[in-house]
């Protein structure tokens, strides 16, 4: 067991009609090019679980098992929160088919698009919950298909001690150069692996930064050329990966998101409330710290808050 979050600073405040009605509390790290600490604040090396963050590590994992993709489309959605869009769904179905297998093979729960306009269409039209519109269903495909490759059976391919979790486990741990910390159960029923934010930040400037024609360098490519796969239209990794020259970037659940510029360096953030409204003005003032700049960081620098209708306020950083 490694060392545990022991909980972070004040990084946002929410601030209603000048007044300030609440802060968000947290930690991020910043790195260097080389992989240094540049700057950081609260807890950097107690293990979190970066939610779907860990999802480019997982996806080459499962690259280096045996998944049979070679499109950079598939592999960034194997690396995705999708948003449940038509084009996420259409490809997830691809990847199953493929195999032979449906979304009935899909560990993951039975949910609506998380994307807002996705989700509306769905209920337009009189439809309810799927598997493979859990956001987690690329993820999922990526390793049933890997289990398939590899000779594995599919049956329990969610379970810690399936021979596919144990490859992307050994994964996580060579990119972050940690030990992973605990094995919790994701919200889509998969492994979930704590480690600190500087290993996140580690691995995620070893992705940007690896050989051409390496794993890790396919999957951030992919990641990058595709990053509507990554998340969706609106979706904030996916805009954030559009607008800024070379960046991944990649959010997690409660409050987290990792990103990394290749020969600049690299982040990792945690929310401690988890609240995601948080995260994007946190990360604007850490990449603007690594001389960073592009206009779409103006469109996250702060989060406005409405009063009837109208803009009254904005959470915005503290650090």
């Amino acid at each position: 067991m490694g060392k545990t979050y022991e909980g972070g600073v004040p990084l946002a405040e929410v601030v209603r009609s000048e007044f300030v009605e609440g802060v968000h509390r947290g930690s991020v790290v910043v790195l260097d090019a080389t992989g240094a600490p540049l700057t950081g604040v609260g807890d950097v090396a107690g293990a979190v679980f970066p939610r779907s963050s860990n999802k480019p590590m997982q996806a080459v994992g499962m690259i280096r098992a045996g998944l049979p993709l070679t499109d950079p489309a598939d592999l960034a959605l194997v690396s995705a929160s999708h948003a449940g869009e038509e084009f996420h769904l259409a490809r997830v179905g691809a990847l199953l088919a493929g195999a032979g297998l449906d979304e009935s093979a899909l560990h993951c729960p039975p949910e609506l698009p998380v994307g807002e306009a996705a989700r509306a269409a769905v209920l337009r039209a009189g439809g309810g919950p799927s598997r493979i519109q859990m956001n987690c269903s690329g993820k999922h495909s990526g390793m049933l298909l890997t289990c398939r490759a590899a000779g594995w059976p599919v049956d329990g391919y969610w379970r810690p001690e399936h021979p596919v979790q144990q490859r992307l486990r050994a994964t996580v741990e060579e990119l972050t150069g940690e030990r992973v910390a605990a094995v919790g159960v994701d919200g889509c029923g998969a492994p979930v692996l704590a480690v600190s934010l500087t290993g996140l930040a580690r691995a995620y400037l070893r992705l940007v930064s690896a050989e051409p024609g390496s794993v890790p360098r396919a999957v951030a490519d992919a990641m990058r050329a595709h990053p509507e796969f990554v998340g969706g239209t609106q979706a904030d990794d996916t805009r954030l990966m559009r607008g800024v020259p070379g960046l991944l970037a990649k959010v997690g659940a409660e409050g987290v998101i990792a990103a990394a510029v290749p020969g600049v360096g690299a982040v990792a953030i945690k929310i401690d409330d988890g609240a995601a409204r948080a995260r994007m003005p946190v990360l604007v003032s850490a990449l603007r710290r690594l001389g960073v700049d592009a206009p779409v960081l103006d469109e996250f620098a702060e989060v406005p808050l409405f009063g009837g209708g109208v803009p009254v306020g904005a959470v915005r950083p503290l650090w």
